[in-house]
C-alpha cells in the first residue's frame, strides 16, 4: 500500500457543517450522484481522505467529515485548483447565502 502525499503520523479530523436551501435538498442531491472526476482527483491530490457529507433533509444542514495531515493547508491546495472554483460556482445556487459557506466544529470526543 503506498502513503498519501500528504499522510504524516497524526491525522487531523475535522468536521463541519453547511446549510443548503431546503428548497434545493434533491437538486443539490441529483448534483452530487456523478462528481466530476478531476473534482474528486483534486481533492486527493489536495489531501483530502475520508472525505464523506450527510445531510439532515428536512432542513438541508449538511454535516462534513474530512481526515488530512493539515486542514488549513488542504484547503488551500484544493482552492487554489480551477477545478474546485468551477465546482463551487456550480454549487453556489444550493447553498443557503452567508458569509462562510463551512463552519468548521471543535472536536471534543475520539473513540479510537
Amino acid at each position: 500500500m503506498t502513503a498519501s502525499p500528504h499522510t504524516h503520523d497524526t491525522v487531523e479530523r475535522v468536521g463541519f457543517v453547511m446549510q443548503i436551501r431546503p428548497e434545493r435538498v434533491a437538486d443539490y442531491l441529483v448534483a452530487h450522484e456523478v462528481v466530476w472526476a478531476e473534482m474528486l482527483a483534486a481533492l486527493r491530490a489536495a489531501g483530502w481522505v475520508n472525505y464523506s457529507l450527510f445531510l439532515r433533509k428536512e432542513d438541508g444542514l449538511v454535516f462534513g467529515y474530512v481526515e488530512t495531515d493539515d486542514f488549513d493547508a488542504a484547503c488551500a491546495r484544493i482552492e487554489s485548483t480551477d477545478v474546485n472554483a468551477r465546482w463551487q460556482a456550480h454549487m453556489l445556487e444550493y447553498f443557503v447565502p452567508t458569509v462562510d459557506r463551512m463552519t468548521r466544529l471543535t472536536g471534543y470526543f475520539h473513540l479510537g
